[in-house]
């Protein structure tokens, strides 16, 4: 069986869809102001392993991955270039997509963006005010009310009267100092802005996922996920917000979160100069080798980035792809041996059943070359050889030893 550690219950917990016949899966995606970074690199390849095994496991799966248009970091990023914000943004885009081809990730069966979904935004907003769950602030935003959610603070373990926000700015217009901002008043020079009930303005961060999610799952959302930063205030308020909106009190069966990713021990962050942007390592690196390096740490867990610990990746990985050099295509396979060492497969698979981890799965990799080379000691090579056809299968399931061998070690 399949256990997924929640974020909303703190517990592995086992999978059971929402609907046998397929699984709604959504990612935050990327604030297209820069280039993609190794955070969102991370983030994203640990989704894809995720849905890659839930595909080989015999689950239809529907991903979305959104992608946000709008918002002040891409205004203030396309001031400073002195470039039109729509030709930032798909310039971004493109990048981005780029990227993450190079990376080898799979698409997404959808990637919408925000500024196609402002009519979707506008229409929950109106109900969350009809149900009043939102209220028209003093200088004319719309915001949210926390205290009208019972919930609020269930997903990020809060409490209301304890709640901390970062940066927090203009509370004055509000009943209740963490009330969140749905939709902002803007002048009409202050672009770009669209037209609402409320007068014009843009929406607000958290109800652009709700409204993503609205159009494309309804309110049965399988798995939704994203980096550990999310956590709050992104996600707790665009759970609440859409509980409110169904009248239900859950929203998102699975929270998954990967944990944050530090380099030479210090937070990424433009001010310190440090930030590493995936276009960059793809230069430097295979992208097998990014994504081994990904998958060596367990997803919640912080992971720290060096080039060390990214050349240690490689020479483990490269140990791999020697072993798989070694195939003979001669050899005939026999299906006696898969069976007899049936116990690495069994392995394996009870490893990426224990919340997708990947560690212990590579552990598994590296008994099974272990075997194969002494079997290659003992004179056994067609042994050997069905072995290591069964090594490249494993890996296969986690996007791992995909390319030839001979362009790996070479490059």
């Amino acid at each position: 069986m399949l256990k997924i550690f929640n974020t909303l219950t703190k517990k592995k917990e086992i999978f059971i869809p929402i609907c046998e016949k397929i699984i709604n899966i959504y990612v935050c995606g990327i604030t297209v102001y820069d280039h993609c970074h190794i955070g969102h690199a991370r983030t994203f390849t640990i989704f894809d392993m995720i849905i890659k095994y839930l595909r080989y496991c015999k689950y239809k799966v529907q991903y979305i991955r959104n992608i946000t248009d709008i918002d002040d970091k891409i205004i203030k990023s396309a001031k400073l270039n002195n470039e039109n914000i729509d030709l930032l943004t798909n310039r971004m885009i493109k990048s981005m997509n780029q990227d993450f081809l190079n990376l080898g990730l799979i698409n997404p069966d959808f990637q919408p963006k925000v500024t196609n979904h402002i009519q979707d935004i506008i229409s929950i907003i109106n109900k969350l005010i009809n149900k009043n769950y939102a209220y028209i602030s003093k200088n004319g935003d719309v915001v949210f009310s926390i205290s009208h959610c019972k919930n609020y603070g269930e997903l990020s373990k809060q409490k209301i009267n304890k709640l901390k926000f970062k940066n927090f700015i203009d509370y004055n217009n509000k009943i209740c100092k963490n009330d969140f901002v749905l939709w902002k008043k803007l002048d009409q020079l202050d672009l770009p802005n669209w037209n609402s009930p409320w007068g014009i303005g843009r929406p607000g961060w958290h109800i652009e996922c709700s409204a993503i999610n609205h159009n494309f799952f309804g309110k049965n959302v399988d798995i939704h996920g994203g980096g550990v930063d999310l956590l709050f205030p992104h996600h707790e308020n665009e759970r609440a917000q859409s509980m409110c909106f169904y009248n239900v009190k859950n929203y998102g069966k699975y929270w998954i979160h990967v944990g944050s990713l530090l380099v030479n021990n210090k937070k990424m962050s433009k001010s310190l100069k440090n930030t590493v942007f995936l276009k960059n390592l793809l230069k430097l690196y295979n992208s097998e080798v990014i994504r081994y390096f990904f998958l060596l740490t367990h997803y919640r867990k912080p992971l720290l980035y060096n080039i060390k610990n990214l050349n240690s990746a490689y020479q483990s990985l490269r140990k791999l792809y020697i072993i798989i050099n070694k195939i003979d295509n001669n050899v005939i396979l026999n299906k006696k041996f898969y069976i007899k060492y049936q116990y690495f497969c069994t392995n394996f698979f009870n490893a990426l059943h224990d919340d997708f981890n990947t560690p212990q799965a590579i552990s598994i990799l590296f008994s099974l070359l272990k075997k194969i080379k002494n079997l290659f000691n003992k004179d056994k090579k067609k042994i050997a050889i069905q072995l290591i056809y069964q090594l490249k299968y494993l890996a296969n399931i986690i996007g791992l030893l995909n390319q030839d061998p001979n362009f790996f070690l070479k490059k």
